[in-house]
């Protein structure tokens, strides 16, 4: 791939499960092809920071940041893809696919329906990626410890919480803009809080 991309570990997966997912047999292409596809669509939107979270862990990804060949296979399907991009940050997931490979085929392929509204005339700035524009393009907050972390520091907590929900509810409030934080602080916070099990 011409675009840098960096595999990160998915943690828990922050969304209800596909229940049930798609085909083992959805795709036939390969995963080169895949590649490819991710590729031309990220280069489309002149992507940087590019992460995929997927459910590799640390020791399985290498100091390039892609997954090594002796790498277990994910035990669940389900992916993140998050980047920067001219039209600002973008973040899609999805477990639809029954491996994880199929699940970057479905982002790519999304990515490439997205353009193609542009491309016959429907639109001509990229309204349709709006919904996208909310989300962070990946905070890193993946494991308990960095979300753990994260929270006792905005909400002033020393040690062990009895109470990790009103924590992370106090540090929701300090990441907030409104009371000097950032649109992007307050992303993580909310990453960590699904991390945590504590978000609404």
């Amino acid at each position: 791939m011409r675009t840098e991309v960096t595999f990160h570990p998915l943690g828990t997966w922050p969304h209800p499960d596909t229940n049930p997912r798609r085909s083992r047999h959805t795709f036939r292409s390969g995963w080169a092809d895949t590649l490819d596809l991710l590729d031309r669509e990220l280069g489309h939107l002149e992507a940087f920071r590019v992460v995929l979270q997927a459910d590799f862990r640390d020791g399985e990804i290498r100091l390039d940041g892609w997954p090594r060949a002796d790498a277990r296979l994910p035990q669940h399907p389900g992916i993140i893809l998050s980047f920067e991009s001219r039209i600002g940050p973008q973040r899609y997931a999805t477990d639809a696919h029954a491996f994880w490979e199929h699940n970057v085929r479905g982002v790519a392929l999304g990515l490439e329906a997205l353009r193609a509204v542009d491309r016959y005339g429907i639109t001509r700035s990229g309204e349709q990626y709006a919904g996208w524009k909310q989300l962070t393009a990946g905070s890193g907050i993946t494991t308990e410890q960095a979300a753990r972390e994260l929270v006792a520091r905005l909400s002033d907590l020393n040690g062990t919480s009895d109470d990790l929900r009103a924590h992370y509810r106090r540090a929701l409030v300090k990441a907030h803009p409104d009371h000097g934080g950032s649109t992007d602080l307050l992303a993580s916070v909310r990453d960590a809080g699904r991390v945590l099990g504590v978000s609404r």
